[in-house]
C-alpha cells in the first residue's frame, strides 16, 4: 500500500476499479513484497499473478527468470491455467532467440531442474506480449491460453 501526492486519484471513467483499488486514500498496488535480514524490501510478484497449483503458491517471476538463463530464449511468460485436479497448472510462453530452435521436451528437461511443484506443465512458443514500460501482458496470454483475463483462484 501506498500514499502520498504523486499516487493516482481515480481510474479514468471506473468508479468500481478505484473503489476497490484506494481505500482511504491508500493505493492497494497488488504488489507482493519480502523483507530480508538486512531490511531491505524486494518486489516479489503481482499477488494477481500468483498460481495456486494443488495448494502451493507459486510465483511466476521465479519460473520466468529462471527460463531466460537459457541461451536460447529471448523472452519467457508464466501464467497458470485452469486443471480440475491442481487447481491451476504452470504454463510458460517462450520466445526464442532468432535462428534458435527448442523443442517443449527440451523446454520440460531444462525446468527439471526446477521443484516439481513449480515446473511447467504445459509449454507454448509464441511472443510475449509487452506493455511501454516493459511489463508483461498477462491478461493478454491468459485470454488467448486459458480462456480468460483473469488470474484463476478457487
Amino acid at each position: 500500500m501506498v500514499k502520498g501526492p504523486g499516487v493516482m486519484k481515480e481510474y479514468y471513467k471506473n468508479p468500481e476499479a478505484t473503489r476497490s483499488t484506494i481505500i482511504d486514500g491508500w493505493l492497494l498496488t497488488g504488489d507482493m513484497a519480502r523483507v530480508d535480514e538486512d531490511g531491505f524490501i524486494w518486489l516479489v510478484d503481482r499477488k494477481k499473478d500468483i498460481i495456486i497449483s494443488g495448494g502451493e503458491n507459486i510465483f511466476p517471476v521465479e519460473i520466468e527468470d529462471f527460463l531466460m538463463d537459457n541461451p536460447k530464449i529471448q523472452d519467457a511468460a508464466v501464467i497458470g491455467i485452469p486443471d480440475e485436479r491442481l487447481g491451476e497448472i504452470v504454463a510458460a510462453i517462450i520466445q526464442l532467440k532468432p535462428g534458435q530452435e527448442m523443442t517443449e521436451e527440451e523446454v520440460l528437461a531444462y525446468c527439471e531442474k526446477l521443484p516439481r511443484y513449480k515446473r511447467p506443465r504445459k509449454v507454448f512458443f509464441d511472443n510475449v506480449p509487452r506493455n511501454p514500460t516493459g511489463k508483461i501482458e498477462k491478461p493478454k496470454l491468459r485470454k488467448k491460453y486459458a480462456g480468460r483475463e483473469e488470474s484463476f483462484k478457487i
